[in-house]
């Protein structure tokens, strides 16, 4: 799957993608962690920091580790108070 990193996200990943293989948003963002320890602040116990959002295929937000993802999933991590 695609991960997008924007804002605070980004600054703490140094890059703006990468691509991981993941079923749920619970180990994506445990891949994630161990992949960017800058990252790890904003990754909570299979959750994320409440400065943090994560929006799936740019139509829904979700937070619940159990979140089922596909190969072609993008997942975009960016700042809660990011928007226009």
């Amino acid at each position: 799957m695609h991960v997008e990193f924007l804002g605070i996200p980004r600054e703490r990943a140094g890059i703006a993608e990468v691509e991981i293989d993941a079923p749920t948003l619970g180990d994506a963002l445990g891949i994630l962690a161990a992949r960017f320890p800058a990252l790890r602040e904003l990754i909570t116990a299979g959750g994320l920091h409440p400065a943090v959002a994560a929006n799936l295929n740019g139509d829904a937000f979700v937070s619940d580790p159990e979140t089922r993802l596909r190969a072609d999933d993008r997942l975009i991590l960016l700042s809660a108070d990011a928007g226009g």
